[in-house]
């Protein structure tokens, strides 16, 4: 599909000032509205079908940056963040740029240099420009996406706010480059992480719209693990389900896995299974029933502790190890719970 800057006959965006007054397109990216409104209902249809869930996200997001706003998604890691961007931008066909904030990510490296070797023979050119990520993405109209925005240094995080408000940036011995319409800022970050990052300041806050992401409910993560695994065993993609979701619900947990966790726990332990010739039970039930033959929880716990050891948090002010907490979350699961089920 041709991006928005490739078909301006079909887009009526900011660049002609739809529905904006002035037509003022220095402090917004370009509008999808009138009646390309009906491709934006077709690519939310499309885009819908990579997801599990998400219906509401997807909206919120398609939303934001088809009115030409960019867009900080706030969520911990595995709640389809990348996913729902990257579903976009192929349904799109608009370009998508990543980068990871961290203290590496300077102004220079998003905007890009000038090669050193071309600058000794030539002298400092626009020809001789090496683009960045930022620059790449203006150029294209694509969607640049920074990963862990919470992590990049300020003086970075202010070069993108210059690309946000104005659509435009100067380049010392290049010149001023315009984005294309369909240029957007969108970026990501995990609100329960504190460890190396710095906290936002409210000129960043001001020119973003905030879409809050968090961990869908246990049925579209069953979904989820079902459709990324192939397995077929109902049992264990139940039981990887509710194990991973335990560990979020834990007082003495920080921060528990996500369902990437589940998909990693059902994968390792069906690869167990089939090791050990143990067979994966046909209970289709959500609940754990009574009398699951041990071998088969034997093999849970195991992947279970591959899978998620490595991947939740505790409390720092506790004495334990995730060894620990997963083995009394398992216990829990697979013993107490259905102890205490009514018979039958």
């Amino acid at each position: 599909m041709a991006t928005a800057a490739e078909r301006p006959d079909e887009v009526l965006p900011g660049d002609r000032g739809a529905g904006l007054p002035g037509g003022d397109t220095v402090i917004t990216g370009s509008r999808v509205a009138g009646a390309d409104g009906a491709s934006v209902r077709d690519i939310r249809r499309r885009v819908a079908r990579h997801l599990v869930g998400r219906d509401r996200e997807l909206d919120l997001l398609l939303a934001s940056v088809s009115a030409g706003r960019d867009v900080l998604l706030e969520g911990p890691p595995g709640t389809s963040k990348s996913t729902l961007l990257r579903s976009i931008t192929t349904e799109w066909g608009i370009p998508l740029l990543f980068v990871e904030g961290n203290a590496d990510l300077t102004p220079t490296r998003l905007v890009g240099h000038h090669s050193p070797a071309r600058v000794l023979r030539e002298d400092y050119t626009a020809d001789n420009f090496v683009a960045g990520p930022l620059v790449d993405a203006m150029r294209s109209g694509g969607f640049l996406y920074v990963e862990e925005f919470n992590r990049a240094p300020e003086d970075t995080l202010n070069t993108l706010l210059t690309a946000m408000a104005e659509r435009r940036i100067t380049v010392p011995r290049v010149g001023t480059v315009e984005a294309l319409p369909s240029f957007r800022v969108v970026a990501s970050m995990n609100p329960y992480d504190n460890i190396g990052t710095t906290r936002l300041s409210t000129s960043v806050y001001d020119r973003l719209c905030r879409l809050a992401i968090d961990y869908q409910d246990a049925e579209a993560e069953r979904g989820i693990v079902g459709r990324r695994t192939g397995i077929e065993s109902p049992r264990l993609i139940a039981d990887a389900v509710a194990l991973t979701r335990a560990t979020r619900e834990r007082d003495d947990v920080r921060q528990g896995s996500s369902v990437r966790g589940a998909i990693d726990l059902a994968l390792v332990a069906a690869q167990l299974a089939t090791m050990r010739a143990v067979p994966l039970p046909d209970e289709p039930s959500v609940a754990p029933p009574r009398g699951l033959p041990e071998e088969y929880t034997a093999v849970v716990l195991d992947a279970l502790m591959l899978a998620l050891s490595g991947r939740i948090f505790l409390d720092e002010a506790l004495e334990s190890t995730p060894e620990h907490v997963l083995r009394e979350i398992w216990e829990d699961h697979f013993l107490l719970l259905p102890s205490a089920a009514d018979p039958g």
